[in-house]
């Protein structure tokens, strides 16, 4: 493989200019080689608008493409698997968007894929790359806040289009599946654990589609942690992380999108005081891990097993919750 990774877009996204298109015109060692839409109409206006070289007509063809060296799957999340699995067969590096797969029957099936063809498979939890998340799980691990007891993690953002892909079960929809998936990810990654009893309240917005769900989440050391995401039409933006020891209050300021404005407070300490980070995007840190990975063989914090263990929770939430998982079952 050159030094060049040339990427194939499944999906003209939104999300896809923030997440690959931005970053890559920052990175002279990735580059987007073409794109593939359900509507050829639109994939065309989009390689045009960004400048991606080739259009194709089907997403069959972008994952076998010979010039193509990975692909960027931000498709619905019930397509994430097929065409994961699909890129996978044909030697293909994947950037999957989140949630990695409907549930974590697919996801294992989807990293044991990935470690049989020794490509990277990376779930692009892009938070998990920035200096704030890491000098956040630097201060956790330091003893600093004393005996952790208490964790939240709160994401909260309206969604008032009904036609929303968010609320259609049928592709994933949910707001676990889109937002509330991103606390439940600081949890597991800010305690390096994975919880022992899940408990979770819903409130539903259409058929099986959570629009509101909580989860209390007790951890092996002791931990009790509660996460909150929300898409209800009336909710006001909140993204935060706080962590409660005995000795001080960590609190993470937009974890999500710090390049939007982010810190890190700390109350309660001999040394209180709040902690500023660059601005540049959390996108930009995730292509630097995805192309560590696959030309020096780094590890990643979101590999496809993490993705797995991911899903793995947020299936128990949504059975705590009494709701269905999302997806056929394998």
């Amino acid at each position: 493989m050159s030094s060049l990774l040339r990427f194939g877009g499944l999906g003209a996204a939104l999300i896809t200019p923030r997440a690959l298109v931005y970053p890559c015109l920052d990175e002279p060692a990735a580059s987007i080689y073409s794109i593939a839409a359900r509507d050829r109409a639109r994939a065309e206006a989009f390689a045009q608008w960004h400048r991606i070289p080739k259009v194709l007509d089907s997403y069959a063809e972008v994952v076998t493409h010979p010039k193509v060296d990975a692909v960027y799957n931000a498709l619905p999340i019930t397509a994430h698997r097929e065409w994961t699995l699909a890129a996978i067969k044909a030697r293909k590096h994947v950037l999957c968007e989140k949630s990695f797969a409907s549930n974590a029957a697919e996801a294992k099936e989807m990293a044991e894929a990935a470690d049989d063809a020794d490509v990277v498979v990376m779930d692009a939890f892009h938070y998990r790359y920035h200096p704030i998340f890491i000098r956040a799980k630097e201060i956790y691990e330091s003893g600093e806040l004393g005996e952790i007891g208490r964790i939240a993690g709160v994401f909260h953002i309206p969604v008032t289009d009904p036609g929303s892909i968010r609320m259609r079960y049928e592709l994933g929809g949910g707001v676990t599946m889109d937002i509330g998936c991103y606390p439940i990810s600081w949890v597991r990654h800010i305690t390096g654990l994975e919880p022992e009893l899940v408990t979770a309240q819903v409130e539903e917005g259409p058929p099986n589609v959570d629009v509101m769900l909580k989860t209390e989440q007790h951890f092996a050391n002791g931990v009790v942690a509660t996460t909150s995401g929300d898409m209800r039409a009336g909710v006001t933006f909140e993204a935060w992380l706080e962590v409660i020891g005995s000795e001080a209050i960590m609190r993470v300021n937009n974890p999500l999108v710090p390049q939007n404005g982010a810190a890190i407070e700390i109350r309660g300490s001999t040394q209180d005081r709040v902690e500023t980070f660059d601005r540049r995007p959390t996108y930009g840190y995730q292509l630097d891990a995805f192309l560590a990975a696959v030309h020096h063989g780094k590890s990643l914090f979101t590999d496809a097993w993490d993705g797995y263990r991911q899903m793995a929770v947020i299936d128990r939430a949504y059975e705590a919750a009494g709701l269905p998982v999302r997806g056929l079952q394998l």
